[in-house]
C-alpha cells in the first residue's frame, strides 16, 4: 500500500482517542432536550487471539478514513446483529439460556443466540475465520477457496442467512469458543448507536485471517501492550472500548489464560455520561477515567502536545522503534492486504 488515508482533524489530541468535532454541539443539544437519543442496535465484535513471542497477539483492522463512523480508527472484526441471526442453528457449548444470563439479556434466549451468531458470522465475513465445525467438538480447519469465498460474499450481501449457510455445510456453531469480555453502548448523543458485546476467541488451528472487509484498509496481528503504546503516543487512533479492552488483555501471558479470565469478566454495560459544568462540557465513561474529556467553548483545552498532535495514521515510528502498524511501511507484522469483498461494522 503506497500511502495511508488522511485522518480527520478531530482525532488529534494528547493520545489516539477518537473524538468527533460535532460532539460538543450534540451534547449541548441533548442537555437542552433538543436531541432524542437513537435506540442502539445490538452488535458483537471479536478479539481474535493467537500466542506470540511475548504473549497473546490480537487481530486488528483499520477502518477506512472515508467511513462515517470512526474512520481511520483501529478496531476488531464485528458488526450489527442481523434479524436472520435468530434462525435455528446447530449449537454447541453453553446453552442459549446460559448465554442470555451471561450477556445480561433477562432470559431472552432469542436475543442471546442472535448476538452469538452475529459474533461468529461477522468474524467470518470480515476476517475469513469461522468458529464452527462438523461436530460439537471440532472446528473447520480451512475456510479458503472459491466455494468458501462465494458463501462469505453471499453472507455479506445478505443473500444467504447464516443459519442456512451452517445447515447447508453441516456445521455446528461453537459458542464455547467465545468468551464474553466487555459490553459498551455508544453515547446517547451519537447519531449511530450500538450496544456491543466484546468477545475473545482463539484463532482456530489451521485457519488464517485475511482482510475480507471493504471497510478496512489494513489489518495487523499485534501485541495488546504494543498497540496500547501506539495509542498513548497518538500514533494509533482508537475508540475508548478498543483501547480499554487492549489494556485488559495486556496482563495475560497466553491465549489460554485470557480465555480462562473471560468467565469472570464484568459485562455491565459501559455508557458515556455527558454533563454541563458552567460553560464546560465534561464527557466521561464510568470506570474508565482516562477517557474523560473536558470541552470549553466548543473546543478541547490543550493538555499536551508533541506526539499527540500528529496525524493518527501518520508516519511515526512505532513501539520498540519498529515501523508503526498502520503506516505505509508497516513491515513484517502487517501480514495482510485488502481483498475484494465486504463486511458490516
Amino acid at each position: 500500500m503506497s500511502s495511508s488515508p488522511s485522518t480527520p482533524a478531530a482525532t488529534r489530541g494528547t493520545n489516539g482517542q477518537w473524538y468527533p468535532p460535532e460532539w460538543p454541539e450534540r451534547i449541548r443539544a441533548l442537555a437542552a432536550g433538543e436531541l432524542t437519543p437513537v435506540t442502539p442496535r445490538a452488535a458483537a465484535t471479536v478479539l481474535l487471539l493467537r500466542d506470540g513471542a511475548a504473549g497473546p497477539d490480537v487481530y486488528m483492522l483499520r477502518r477506512r478514513a472515508s467511513m462515517a463512523f470512526a474512520g481511520g480508527a483501529y478496531a476488531y472484526p464485528g458488526g450489527s446483529v442481523d434479524p436472520r441471526d435468530e434462525g435455528e442453528v446447530a449449537w454447541a457449548g453453553p446453552s442459549r439460556e446460559v448465554w442470555a444470563r451471561r450477556l445480561g439479556l433477562d432470559g431472552d434466549t432469542t436475543a442471546a443466540q442472535a448476538v452469538i451468531c452475529a459474533a461468529v458470522r461477522e468474524t467470518f465475513e470480515e476476517a475469513g475465520v469461522l468458529l464452527a465445525g462438523p461436530t460439537p467438538d471440532t472446528v473447520v480447519a480451512d475456510t479458503t477457496g472459491p466455494d468458501w469465498e462465494a458463501d462469505r460474499a453471499a453472507l455479506v450481501a445478505r443473500e444467504l442467512p447464516f443459519a442456512d449457510f451452517l445447515l447447508r455445510r453441516g456445521l455446528v456453531l461453537r459458542s464455547d469458543l467465545l468468551g464474553g469480555w466487555a459490553r459498551w453502548i455508544t453515547p446517547e448523543f451519537e447519531p449511530r448507536r450500538y450496544d456491543t458485546w466484546f468477545f475473545v476467541a482463539a484463532l482456530p488451528a489451521g485457519q488464517r485471517t485475511r482482510n475480507a472487509s471493504t471497510e478496512a484498509d489494513r489489518t495487523v496481528w499485534i501485541a495488546p501492550r504494543e498497540a496500547a503504546a501506539g495509542y498513548d503516543r497518538g500514533e494509533l487512533l482508537m475508540m475508548p472500548p478498543t483501547i480499554a479492552t487492549l489494556r485488559d488483555l495486556s496482563g495475560h501471558r497466553t491465549v489460554a489464560e485470557a480465555l480462562a479470565a473471560a468467565a469472570g469478566r464484568d459485562l455491565t454495560p459501559v455508557l458515556a455520561r455527558a454533563r454541563l459544568v458552567g460553560e464546560e462540557l465534561v464527557l466521561s465513561w464510568p470506570g474508565h477515567e482516562e477517557f474523560t474529556r473536558r470541552v470549553t467553548g466548543g473546543r478541547e483545552p490543550v493538555t499536551g502536545g508533541g506526539e499527540g498532535d500528529r496525524d493518527a495514521t501518520g508516519r511515526a515510528a512505532g513501539p520498540g522503534g519498529h515501523p508503526r502498524p498502520g503506516g505505509p511501511d508497516a513491515g513484517p507484522r502487517d501480514t495482510e492486504r485488502p481483498a475484494e469483498g465486504g463486511g458490516t461494522t
